[in-house]
């Protein structure tokens, strides 16, 4: 299987236009291809940079030509989770056409979406990129070829992915940025390339504060990585 990371924007979808417009993006948490009405149904996160931004990205989103069904299954604050039906558009009609398939959740915002895309053989590859080149503007930013043994694997573990992935999404943004900074300047290499204090001066806080947001990031990363352990330990013992 080849798995492919792709930075897309296409420019017949609703939700590009809508995030291109509004400061709002879209997580795909379910999704049906119906090849025959030629429409894709999607269960969305909306995420709007205030409950203004959520509501105006809505209404474009419904007024949008390509958009055949909106509506909202829940609400609070600026996230909402809603269902739509869009019209298929050019990119997934070539992909669908020339045997590629959709591997995981896409995310949109600011004008681009992020897209997982297998195939089963390079020949299916080379003529879809061929063909998405004439109508969309797009860049491969990750390439995979899984065989057997890994995708076996893959799917054995997804609970411990899951896992780790829950697990650096709890983090905060602060407590992420903080985490991430400390990880670049060498924080954590022997010996340290960075103290606290510096890290506190790049961030204008105290010392205390950076590393009160070092642990607990620290304490949330390492928990969701034993809990995949004890997954992984798990699907080994059976």
């Amino acid at each position: 299987m080849i798995d492919l990371d792709i930075d897309m924007r296409q420019y017949d979808c609703p939700f590009i236009d809508t995030t291109d417009n509004v400061d709002i993006a879209f997580s795909a948490v379910q999704w049906q291809l119906d090849t025959d009405d030629e429409t894709l149904e999607t269960r969305l996160i909306a995420t709007g940079e205030s409950s203004g931004a959520l509501e105006a990205g809505l209404r474009e989103l419904r007024e949008h030509p390509n958009m055949t069904e909106c509506y909202i299954l829940s609400k609070r604050d600026a996230v909402a989770q809603i269902g739509t039906t869009i019209e298929e558009t050019n990119a997934m009609r070539t992909i669908d056409r020339n045997g590629g398939y959709i591997t995981g959740p896409f995310r949109i915002e600011d004008g681009r979406e992020r897209w997982h895309v297998g195939f089963d053989d390079d020949g299916d590859e080379d003529r879809t990129l061929a063909e998405l080149e004439r109508h969309n503007d797009f860049t491969v930013e990750d390439r995979d070829q899984l065989g057997p043994t890994a995708l076996f694997d893959l799917l054995e573990n997804s609970d411990s992915a899951i896992s780790l992935l829950d697990g650096c999404r709890s983090l905060t943004e602060t407590e992420r940025t903080t985490f991430e900074a400390a990880s670049r300047a060498g924080y954590y290499e022997t010996p340290r390339e960075t103290t606290l204090e510096e890290l506190a001066d790049h961030f204008d806080v105290s010392k205390t504060a950076v590393s009160m947001n070092l642990r607990r990031s620290e304490r949330k990363v390492l928990k969701a990585a034993l809990t995949a352990l004890e997954n992984i330990d798990d699907g080994e013992t059976h």
